[in-house]
């Protein structure tokens, strides 16, 4: 019970695949050390560069546990590639996954968590509103899916592509947050920035006090001007150093 069987991976598979295991594993960690872990539930997916392959956890470990090495491969239709592999999967968790990776190949990382803040904002009619520069960053990309159950519908993967479409966040009504980066990093600081708008939002709302909404068309610029703060790169390259040096100085097992 106590024992994870978990060979290194290290020099038997390609680097590109090594770096996106240890950076899929260090994303993990960051969503457990952030408090956004939902026992062994919800799922962050990568896929290998120049590859049809992802990598995703393993159904029955907790994300406190997610290692490099214990990553798994899978195919789009979920199915584990490692013959040879002592884990396999949730079926049913990589059904949001697979629908996303299906259509949005720009999109290396999905990431979709049940945090207790993105499942309110998700279940309030107006959803997401204007009111922190954590929102603006969200509202400049945002949709919604209705919920309709557990997701192991096949036919809601079609509803959830078309309700994404080109946006890289999104609240499912009911059921919590998903982000979407062209890197792991930009994945993760996306749903950072998507938890931290709704915590602020519920902590205003709960004053019962007028909220000031911020202006349609400030919203509309702050993706140009997160540009100019980021130099022209992302705020996932930006900051995904400073985050892995923070996950090797709390536990550096997560690389192995």
């Amino acid at each position: 019970m106590f024992d994870i069987p978990t060979p290194s991976l290290k020099g038997k598979v390609s680097d590109a695949e090594w770096q996106t295991r240890v950076d899929l594993a260090a994303c993990y960690r960051l969503v457990a050390m952030h408090g956004w872990d939902d026992l062994i539930y919800t799922h962050i997916s990568a896929r290998i560069p120049d590859t049809d392959d992802y990598l995703i956890n393993a159904f029955g470990l907790a994300f406190d546990e997610i290692t490099a090495s214990n990553l798994v491969k899978i195919d789009i239709n979920g199915n584990v590639l490692d013959d040879d592999s002592p884990f396999d999967i949730n079926p049913a968790g990589f059904t949001i996954h697979s629908a996303v990776h299906q259509v949005r190949h720009d999109a290396m990382c999905v990431l979709h968590l049940h945090n207790n803040e993105t499942i309110a904002v998700a279940s309030l009619e107006e959803g997401l509103l204007p009111l922190s520069q954590y929102a603006m960053f969200a509202l400049a990309s945002m949709s919604y899916h209705d919920y309709e159950g557990l997701a192991v519908n096949a036919d809601e993967k079609l509803r959830l592509q078309s309700d994404l479409g080109d946006k890289n966040f999104m609240l499912l009504r009911n059921h919590g947050g998903l982000t979407l980066g062209k890197t792991i990093g930009d994945a993760f600081m996306h749903m950072y920035d998507l938890t931290r708008a709704c915590q602020v939002q519920l902590q205003i709302m709960s004053t019962g006090m007028k909220p000031v909404m911020v202006e349609q068309a400030i919203v509309d610029n702050i993706k140009a001007q997160a540009n100019v703060v980021h130099s022209g790169l992302t705020g996932g390259q930006k900051s995904w150093p400073a985050m892995l040096r923070r996950v090797y100085k709390a536990d550096p097992s997560f690389a192995q």
